[in-house]
């Protein structure tokens, strides 16, 4: 039998090829995923990864003998794929490894109208019928198999987007953008093609074994070349795609990073002015300034759990407009509360472009804190150590302690959160303060029992 303890996750399916993820695994999958969502049509997409085209084919064939009618799209990004999935009302399947390294690829499913396939959603389902079905054999096919058609739906993609954020009437833009020879060198174009923005265009030539560097802009040093290039031309800003294009990062005219937390509170404000009294959420580790910046502009902030199963769930409970994550996913409901690194960056440009200042100055009014950015450290006892930091700071005068998601700590000017990794013996350490200095001295007491 199939062992997938090591490449079936919260939200995907991924390992490495072909070691642990295969095409014949794929069809299975495809064959598992028509089983349990129902469907009898679904969607597929891939980024370029060389084993993405396979995969997506085995996948689709494996759905297929089960009497789904399977549309591919082709490359796409994997916003492009929630877009598909949302526009035509069907379950998806999007293959990718997104800012992972060139040997992984995956799979991101959701059901129709891009809701999330999660652990408690359908993904435990899939993982047993894959694993009893690689145990047994083939799968009989249905009487009547499913047909495998082709569709091209970027310009759809892109007219949906510029029908949300119009960027028609902003002030010309210089804008430097690094597609990491990710997906964003295949949807960037299209998106802005026309709009008044001068293009400089880094490593958009789709190449799966990211022959620049790793397409991961979490982090620092794979947008370094970027921040060189705005500074070198003068560009008003820079955007960073990840390797599926979900997650878009920006550096202002200066190159200096510009917070995912000040990014969310931005969006928020101009979603509320469209949307007052609005919903919006944010997970546990974003910064204070985002449910200070909500309420600011009248509406109401709700904190949730890390992961886009979460964030997508309060969405649709709640009614939401908007969301954000300190890892740069940002969810719309004009976009079936699904995640667009896309839809963000054109809100930056239209907040940009609407007025005359830099961005720098722009984000200074959202970005009010000290962070210390997430801080890893590889454990031998996660759940030791997390118990030691709830007993050193259990029953202090003024402290607060919650375990959400991990654990949070909050003192009167201060937080910090530490998180278990799902995959790795890590705990993830982030901590905010109004200064720098307490963040520095918070930082370290919690390192020094994480580390003790």
């Amino acid at each position: 039998m199939t062992d997938l303890s090591q490449i079936v996750k919260a939200y995907d399916v991924r390992g490495v090829v072909p070691d642990q993820w295969d095409e014949s695994l794929a069809e299975l999958f495809g064959a598992a995923f028509a089983e349990v969502t129902g469907a009898s049509a679904i969607v597929t997409g891939h980024d370029m990864r060389p084993s993405s085209p396979g995969l997506s084919a085995a996948f689709a064939r494996g759905a297929a003998v089960r009497g789904v009618d399977v549309t591919e799209i082709g490359l796409c990004s994997t916003d492009e794929l929630y877009f598909a999935s949302g526009a035509l009302g069907l379950p998806g399947a999007m293959f990718t490894a997104s800012h992972n390294p060139a040997q992984y690829n995956g799979i991101k499913m959701c059901r129709a109208g891009a809701a999330p396939v999660g652990q408690d959603t359908g993904l435990a389902d899939i993982r047993a019928l894959v694993e009893r079905w690689s145990d047994e054999g083939a799968q009989e096919p249905e009487a009547k198999p499913g047909t495998v058609s082709q569709r091209d739906v970027l310009g759809d993609y892109a007219a949906h987007l510029r029908g949300l954020v119009d960027l028609g009437g902003i002030r010309p833009l210089k804008v430097v953008v690094d597609a990491g020879n990710g997906m964003g060198g295949h949807t960037v174009p299209t998106v802005f093609e026309g709009l008044p923005l001068e293009l400089d265009a880094m490593y958009f030539e789709l190449d799966g074994s990211f022959p620049h560097h790793e397409a991961n802009p979490l982090d620092p040093k794979n947008i370094v070349d970027l921040q060189a290039r705005v500074r070198e031309v003068g560009a008003d800003l820079g955007l960073a795609f990840d390797g599926d294009a979900d997650r878009c990062f920006v550096v202002d005219e200066n190159g200096a990073p510009v917070s995912p937390s000040a990014i969310t509170a931005l969006v928020a404000a101009r979603e509320l002015a469209k949307n007052p009294g609005g919903t919006v959420i944010h997970n546990l580790i974003t910064s204070w300034s985002v449910p200070e910046v909500v309420k600011e502009h009248g509406g109401t902030p709700v904190r949730t759990r890390v992961g886009h199963s979460f964030i997508k769930e309060e969405m649709a409970r709640t009614g939401a407009i908007f969301g954000g994550e300190h890892s740069a996913h940002y969810y719309f409901r004009d976009f079936w509360n699904a995640d667009t690194g896309m839809l963000a960056a054109m809100h930056v440009l239209a907040a940009l472009g609407g007025q005359e200042g830099p961005l720098s100055e722009l984000v200074g009014r959202y970005d009010r804190y000290a962070a210390s950015g997430e801080i890893n450290s590889t454990v031998d006892d996660q759940t030791g150590r997390l118990g030691a930091i709830k007993a050193a700071y259990e029953g202090r005068e003024g402290i607060a302690i919650d375990e959400l998601d991990g654990l949070t700590v909050t003192g009167h000017d201060w937080w910090f959160n530490v998180r278990a990794s799902n995959t790795e013996p890590l705990l993830r350490l982030n901590v905010e303060a109004r200064d720098a200095a307490t963040a520095d001295r918070v930082r370290d007491e919690a390192l020094a029992i994480i580390r003790g």
